[in-house]
């Protein structure tokens, strides 16, 4: 593991990032919410699924 070639590679990246503009952020974040929610909603429904069959197994 070279840390000087390491260091300068992560510090060239850093220079070459840039600020999202208001509109990228805001794309962004909406994905983000709705796979956020998505999960949540997946969840639930499983939750639901699970309360609702009678516990125990089939016998």
């Amino acid at each position: 593991m070279d840390i000087p070639y390491d260091l300068t590679s992560y510090v060239r990246v850093l220079k070459m990032a840039t600020t999202p503009t208001t509109e990228e952020f805001s794309q962004v974040a909406k994905i983000a919410g709705a796979g956020i929610l998505f999960v949540g909603l997946i969840g639930f429904v499983i939750g639901a699924i699970m309360l609702l069959l009678p516990a125990g197994g089939g016998v």
